[in-house]
This record gives C-alpha cells, sequence and structure tokens, in this order.
C-alpha cells in the first residue's frame, strides 16, 4: 500500500480524524481499497499527511470497531473482505539527462595553459542515490519470476504494456497522486522519449506546444525534432503565465507543476486551475503534464497532481520511475485522456511496447508487495538529511544569494545579489574542483535575470556535500 493523497481541511469545519475515516471508508466502499490490501502505518501516513499520529489512530480505531479493517500482529492493518456491500473486480523519469556518472571531471583551469583540474564533486541536479536500493529483493523478485514463469512471459504482450503492471500504476497514481484514471488509459514505455514520440503521432504534427522558459531542456529537443511550432512562456513565482499564454494560440501546452525543472516552483491550485480553464476553452487544447519527480516533497501536505483536478479529459499525465527507483530501470508511463485513447487505438496501437515483459512483471511485483512504498520512505529520508546538511551549509551564502527550491527535488537554486556573471560562478568553482550547473543550461529563450546555479545533493555523500560547500565558500565568498 502506499501514502494516501488525502486532501484535508483545516477550517475547523470537521475534525481531521473524521475526514481521514471518512476518506478511507468511501475508498473500501468504492472498491478503491481491495480486500487484504495493507494500510499505510499510522506513523508513516501521518507523516505524510502532517498530523499528529493520534489522529490516524483514532481513524484506524473507527474503521477497526466498524469492521472496515483489521489490525494484524507485527504486520500492521489490513481492509476486510466487504461481501455483499462491494462490487469487487478482478483484474483482467523525469529521464535522466545524458551526462557523465563518474564522479572525477578533468575541467581546464583558466589560470594555466593546458593544465586539468580534477573535479571530484559533482552538484548534479540529475543524479540520484543508488546506495539504497534494495539490490537483494529486485534479485530475489527477478530470481523467482525467471525460475516458475511460463512461456507466456516471453511471448508478445500487449502494446500498451502488460494489463497487470498497468493496474498496479492506475491504484499507485490513485492513492499517491489522486489520479482517477483506468488501466486502459495507460501506456507503458521505455522512457520518457519513447512515450513523447508516441504523443506526436497521436497529436499529430501540427502542433502549436507552449513551453516554460527556463524549461527542461531534453523535452524541448524532442518537441524540436518533431518540427513542432515552439513558443515559450514567461513564468512568475507560480510558473506558467496564464495571460501569457493566452496570447500565444497555442494547441497544447507542456508544464512541470508538481516541481518546475529548472527552477524548483509548485503550482498553487489557483493557477491550476487557470490553466485547466485555458485547456477547456477550446477543442483540441491539451496539457502534458511531466510529474517527474513528485515523490520526493519535504515540506507542506503531498498536492495531488493537475490530472486530479481535470474533469473534462484535458491533462495527458507522464510518469516515471528513474527518479524514485534508478534509471536503469527505464520504464515510464503516459496516462490518456479519453479522446485522445481512442484516437491511439485507431491510430497507434500497432506500435508495440518497447519494455520487457519481464521487467514489467518485476516491476509489478515490487510495487505490489509495498517494497517501493518502503523504498520511497527510506530515500526520502537519506534525501531530507542531505538536503539539511546543504541547507545548513549554505547559510554562509545567504548575504550573496537567495535559496529557494527546497519544498521538494533534488536540487536546489541560488540567485546572486550581486552583479556577477554566471560563466564566472562556475569557473570559480570548477578551480576549486566543484562541478555545479548554471541556468542558462535550461534557458530556450535568453531573458534578463541575475546569475542563477543549480545545486544538485541526490547523488553526492554527506561527506562529499560538506567538503563540495567548504570549497564553494572559498570559491564565491
Amino acid at each position: 500500500m502506499y501514502d494516501m493523497a488525502i486532501e484535508l481541511h483545516t477550517d475547523g469545519s470537521r475534525r481531521l480524524y473524521e475526514q481521514i475515516y471518512d476518506y478511507i471508508k468511501t475508498e473500501i466502499r468504492d472498491g478503491k481499497l481491495l480486500a487484504g490490501e495493507r494500510l499505510p502505518s499510522t506513523r508513516s501516513l501521518a507523516e505524510y499527511l502532517q498530523v499528529a499520529r493520534s489522529t490516524v489512530e483514532y481513524a484506524y480505531g473507527q474503521l477497526l470497531s466498524e469492521g472496515y479493517i483489521e489490525s494484524r500482529p507485527y504486520r500492521g492493518y489490513f481492509v476486510c473482505a466487504m461481501e455483499g456491500l462491494l462490487c469487487m473486480e478482478e483484474p483482467a523519469d523525469r529521464e535522466e539527462v545524458d551526462r557523465p556518472s563518474a564522479d572525477a571531471y578533468s575541467i581546464s583551469d583558466g589560470n594555466a595553459e593546458g593544465e586539468k583540474v580534477e573535479c571530484n564533486y559533482n552538484f548534479s541536479p540529475h543524479e540520484i542515490d543508488m546506495s539504497g536500493f534494495p539490490f537483494g529483493v529486485w534479485r530475489k523478485i527477478t530470481r523467482n519470476i525467471l525460475t516458475y514463469g511460463n512461456s507466456e512471459l516471453f511471448a508478445r504482450g500487449e502494446a500498451q504494456g502488460d494489463y497487470d503492471l498497468r493496474e498496479t500504476v492506475s491504484r499507485y497514481l490513485h492513492s499517491s497522486r489522486g489520479v482517477n484514471c483506468e488501466p486502459e488509459q495507460i501506456i507503458v514505455g521505455a522512457g520518457n522519449d519513447y512515450l513523447l514520440m508516441l504523443l506526436e503521432k497521436i497529436l499529430g504534427r501540427q502542433v502549436r506546444i507552449a513551453m516554460e522558459n527556463p524549461t527542461y531542456i531534453r523535452t524541448y529537443r524532442i518537441f524540436h525534432s518533431f518540427a513542432y511550432d515552439i513558443v515559450t512562456v514567461d513564468m512568475d513565482e507560480c510558473g506558467m503565465r496564464t495571460d501569457c499564454l493566452v496570447r500565444e494560440n497555442a494547441s497544447a501546452a507542456y508544464v512541470m507543476p508538481s516541481h518546475q525543472f529548472p527552477m524548483g516552483i509548485v503550482m498553487p491550485i489557483g493557477r491550476r486551475m487557470e490553466l485547466l480553464k485555458w485547456a477547456a476553452g477550446r477543442e483540441g487544447r491539451y496539457l502534458i503534464e511531466d510529474d517527474y519527480d513528485s515523490e520526493f516533497r519535504y515540506c507542506g501536505k503531498p498536492i495531488p497532481a493537475l490530472m486530479a483536478s481535470d474533469k473534462q479529459g484535458k491533462v495527458i499525465y507522464i510518469g516515471t520511475f528513474s527518479k524514485a527507483i534508478a534509471p536503469a530501470i527505464r520504464v515510464s508511463f503516459m496516462v490518456l485522456p479519453q479522446a485522445l485513447l481512442e484516437r491511439y487505438r485507431r491510430e497507434c496501437s500497432f506500435y508495440s511496447c518497447t519494455v520487457s515483459r519481464i521487467d514489467q512483471r518485476i516491476l509489478n511485483e515490487f510495487i505490489r508487495d509495498g517494497y517501493f512504498e518502503r523504498h520511497l520512505n527510506k530515500m526520502r529520508k537519506i534525501y531530507r538529511a542531505k538536503q539539511e546538511l546543504l541547507l545548513r551549509c549554505l547559510e554562509p551564502f545567504r548575504d550573496k544569494f537567495e535559496v529557494s527550491g527546497e519544498n521538494t527535488g533534488l536540487h536546489l537554486i541560488l540567485t546572486s545579489r550581486e552583479d556577477v556573471a554566471e560563466e564566472e560562478l562556475l569557473g570559480r568553482a570548477e578551480r576549486e574542483g566543484v562541478r555545479v550547473y548554471g541556468l542558462s543550461e535550461s534557458i530556450v529563450e535568453e531573458f534578463h535575470r541575475r546569475a542563477t546555479v543549480l545545486i544538485g545533493f541526490g547523488g553526492m555523500t554527506q561527506e562529499q556535500i560538506a567538503e563540495g560547500m567548504k570549497r564553494l565558500e572559498k570559491a564565491w565568498l
């Protein structure tokens, strides 16, 4: 079981434990939570919802007393079978930018011709920590599948991906991101690149697409390769400006509302509603939601996906397991609204799934059996500790830099308060053996701005972070 995207109202109209109780009861009665499914622990759910643990315990206690759930010693809480009450149906990344992964870089020192400086501290915003990956669990699942699998496992699978995995993904999206979708709406593919290329076949070539500036440059290059008419839209502290979007006469907009890359903006509900209103204003308009790392949020309550608020079928949702599990997994998924699903079936269903059925089975069991949930909880704690260390190390920098983007994701943004060139900051860091990343790498059309750098912490150890920041302090302060 995963954490639950419960929208709690804190206006005092209803007690928090009653809202949690009602939500879970409704999920059970509607068949969203199945008999025998494990609920999050009281500690895990309380931490996720940012409420007292006793609040969750009260809700669980009421559900226990009414027979909706049961407590199993040393195992947790599970959904009870509700014969006659429920109608149960039987089942029928951000992608990584291509950068060197080695810890050491060889870079030119601007002060000595031909001399090389070893760069041992790479604050890449694209790397993740693989030290916490449950290799033993992954090996066990793989071994069991290969041992007990049959010839069907090696046959050609469904074009959209195996149904079991799509059903598991749909239930994960519902519980963690508030997205209500059917397995039939999901397409599984080997990375976001493939899904975007497939989307080009679905939407067609005559597309005028709007993108934020700055944006995720890899996606921009992919859209550019389609010969799409790409327009950039200004951003403010809430994300893409809808007043600018209206003027561009676009038919689609690519957005990252849960954590905009590279600026780290979490789009508030008001701006999301404005985008949905724009999309609903004309037939054929769509929002492409890239939800590449929403699992890693450190402050406040979980925010549902943009698609969770879409009532008119205007959002195309793209997610990946590259950040949450491992880049080499190469499994992404796309959720299509019904209108585009029909177009896909009519015009594109002959494309074969690009993910091995064995890999799909492994991932399905990894998620379904609760290993993914435990892995995410572990990695959130690891990344939170790294981020807290990085923020402490950044305290001496605050007189000269604004720090932002600390609520979610695996990088922070530093914006200079002084009149200094971005290239100069990068060069000073390199001469101290530190690699940081300039905002210019994500800019499509240059605009007036102060020097800004991205400092990632996902792929570094705490010792590397501490030493790297000491060197940056020497370089910049």
